[in-house]
This record gives structure tokens, sequence and C-alpha cells, in this order.
């Protein structure tokens, strides 16, 4: 009698180990694949399980750092004319690929997610200045903090504020840089978003205008893209 008892508590105590075991499967599949808040790709190497999880917008408040606009310093491209002359064109068939829309659904989303008539930006020092066509407007920016953003799919994401302390009127009095980082590095592209409202601009996520380094041809854009 003894020994059956022992084997049915052993049985009993398996089977619980079993059910704790899929709870914690299913438990760590219910939040779903989502990267960011919108579904492109970025060209960070990241090479650490730990940079990959707050890539993907998984992070503490604890782990969140300052950063200086340094980390965006640069000459700067958007990648909305690249989408509109067809050079994207193997980025959305690849996203097609390998996603849940056809090429023309992520071209649509693209479209309005790129969308921006700054052609090209460039920072050096406190100073921004937006290039649209042959015309430049410049400002002078200081750190004015960062926020947190919660996504519909649960994962986060950290806004970079400077707010304008000079330069021209026409200047937008806010900028918020977005990518994926949360801490100082130095931005391989980036999407920033503009205006004179604050809180306004941190409600914005369907439009999120890219920025490239100027000096990378379209083919090596669409390489970084593909890479990631």
């Amino acid at each position: 009698m003894p020994g059956k008892t022992i084997r049915h508590i052993g049985a009993l105590l398996a089977a619980a180990l079993l059910l704790a075991a899929g709870q914690a499967a299913a438990q760590g599949n219910a939040g779903g694949d989502h990267a960011h808040d919108h579904d492109h790709d970025h060209g960070h190497d990241h090479a650490h399980a730990h940079d990959d999880a707050i890539d993907k917008g998984h992070f503490e408040d604890a782990q969140i750092r300052a950063r200086a606009l340094s980390d965006w310093e640069g000459d700067w491209q958007s990648v909305y004319p690249l989408l509109t002359d067809g050079t994207l064109g193997p980025v959305m068939a690849h996203k097609a690929e390998h996603g849940g829309k056809s090429a023309e659904d992520y071209r649509a989303y693209y479209e309005t997610g790129y969308k921006s008539d700054v052609d090209r930006i460039t920072i050096k020092g406190d100073s921004v200045t937006f290039h649209r066509g042959g015309e430049a407007v410049r400002g002078r920016y200081a750190g004015d903090g960062h926020e947190i953003l919660t996504y519909k799919a649960g994962n986060r994401g950290v806004r970079y504020v400077f707010s304008k302390v000079g330069g021209e009127e026409a200047a937008p009095r806010f900028i918020q840089f977005s990518d994926h980082a949360i801490a100082p590095v130095k931005a391989g592209h980036y999407h920033l978003y503009w205006g004179d409202d604050r809180a306004a601009l941190l409600k914005e996520v369907s439009n999120w205008p890219t920025y490239y380094p100027s000096a990378l041809s379209k083919q090596q854009i669409v390489a970084e893209m593909l890479a990631h």
C-alpha cells in the first residue's frame, strides 16, 4: 500500500509539472511577435539578446538613459522619395514574403509612415536644419527630456525630445527622435517628429518620417533594409 501511495503522489507531481510548463509556454506566446508600434525593419546590429529585447520595445524604466543631440549629428536623407520612385520595391516584396500583407499593402502602409516634404536634415552641435527642396530653415535645440510611449501591441518606445532655444521663427518648436534605442548610441537611422505642440506630437504613431545618412546610395539603403 505505501508503494502505491508513493507512485500515486509521483504521478500527481509529474502531471502538475507538465501543466505548469504548458501554462508558462502559453503565457510566453500571449504577447505575439510585435517589434514596434509600426512593423518596419531597422538597421541596428545587436549582438546580445538583451539589446534585442530593448530594440523590440521590452525594457525597464531604469534602463533608460539621457541622450544628447550629438547621437543624431550628421547629414541625413529622407527615404520617402525612395519609396515613391520605386527604389524600395524589393524591400516591400521582401516584407510580403515574410509578413501577412501584400507588397502593395506594405507600400501603402509606408506611404503614410515615411511621407515627408523635408527631404534632408543636417544636424551639427545644437543646430538642426530642415531642407525642403531648395529652401532651408534652421533652429537651435536643447534637450527637453524623454517620453515613454506604450503601444497597442504592449511594447514600448522612447521619444527623445528637444525644444527650440533659438534660430529661425519658422523652425519647429519641438523635435522628437525615435530610433529604438534607450541609451546613448550613434544612430544608424531614425524617425523624427516635429511641430509646435509637444503633447500632440507624442500622439502621432502613423506618420514617422525616416532618415538615413545622406552618404548612402539608394542601393545601400535597400541593402540595409533587406539585411534587417
